[in-house]
């Protein structure tokens, strides 16, 4: 709105110089880029985003497989952090020793980690598995995909934005450099009397 009031004030005033008005359509065309092009790259960054998360989440859940596996013994340690990708993320992880057979039939046994609060020899738990049976993280859910997408394309859209604000804050720098210049040039030019009437010259 800024740009429109400038261009219109701008219109019929004698004391209009041209560098007032180029800055001022630098301002409307920043403006309309950033209606135009923010969008743009919002949704087409978040779709391409959207995409190749999904694609991911697909592959995942082709590949990963939710294994029963029985407790040995509870490891000693401390509780682990808190799982990030659980639903809460306030699912607190201990470490067992635990046994499972693999998707591919192949029996397995080592360190794990459960979200069990208290792990007893004997006790099941559910954990994640690739074919040959070694532990992998649980595969990515599609509203977790679909969250990153969002937040991909908003964070293009702030580029964008960033960018294209940028771009006509270095015009209007420039221009103010240049007026500048002459500025000094015509002081140059003025010399030394300047300021003095009728200094005889």
């Amino acid at each position: 709105m800024r740009a429109i009031r400038g261009l219109w004030r701008w219109r019929d005033n004698p004391l209009r110089r041209t560098t007032d008005l180029v800055e001022a359509w630098v301002a409307l065309a920043a403006l309309l880029l950033i209606l135009v092009v923010t969008p743009l790259a919002g949704s087409l960054v978040g779709g391409l985003a959207q995409d190749a998360l999904q694609e991911s989440v697909r592959e995942q859940h082709t590949s990963r497989h939710v294994v029963t596996a029985t407790v040995i013994r509870e490891l000693d340690g401390s509780p682990l952090d808190a799982d990030p990708e659980a639903a809460t993320g306030r699912d607190i992880r201990t470490r067992v020793e635990a046994h499972w057979t693999a998707p591919d039939g192949t029996p397995h046994q080592g360190s794990v980690i459960t979200s069990l609060d208290t792990p007893q020899a004997g006790d099941r738990f559910r954990m994640w598995t690739d074919p040959q049976g070694r532990t992998v993280a649980r595969p990515l859910d599609s509203a977790t995909a679909a969250t990153h997408a969002v937040l991909a394309g908003f964070g293009a859209a702030l580029l964008a934005v960033g960018l294209i604000e940028g771009g006509r804050r270095l015009v209007v720098w420039r221009m103010v450099r240049r007026r500048y210049e002459r500025w000094d040039q015509a002081w140059d030019k003025a010399g030394p009397d300047w300021g003095r009437t009728g200094a005889g010259s």
